[in-house]
């Protein structure tokens, strides 16, 4: 049975390698910034998912014990890949684009990554 487990974590593994491969060939293959985007967070939601996945099955499945680390991890990198992603996306916009060329953004006419709204004048009070 053991030799089962040592299979799927092994599995896990190479798995995560392939993804880690894909996503550095593509971070270097891929022209624009925005196709670039897409390998590395691929990359590394799913390729360090892999290792976390091969690590959580070790310690459950042979040491016997559940280890939350792994967990915390993974909860993390699948919450702050996504940001910043939507970062690295909204830089590019801000980098390359103006408002006047973004396509139509509907009922109220501004994109949010392009959007100018006026400050009243606060009077500064720390001076008195």
């Amino acid at each position: 049975m053991e030799f089962i487990f040592e299979l799927l974590i092994a599995f896990f593994l190479v798995i995560s390698g392939i993804f880690g491969f894909v996503g550095s060939y593509g971070m270097i293959k891929l022209k624009d910034p925005m196709s670039r985007l897409h390998a590395p967070t691929k990359a590394t939601t799913l390729g360090v998912g892999g290792v976390l996945l091969a690590s959580i099955c070790h310690s459950v499945l042979i040491e016997g014990k559940l280890s939350l680390h792994e967990l915390l991890i993974t909860l993390f990198l699948f919450l702050t890949a996504p940001i910043t992603a939507l970062f690295i996306a909204k830089w590019h916009i801000h980098r390359h684009e103006k408002s006047d060329d973004l396509p139509n953004a509907g009922e109220d006419e501004r994109w949010a990554t392009h959007a100018v709204e006026q400050v009243e004048d606060v009077p500064d009070h720390s001076k008195t």
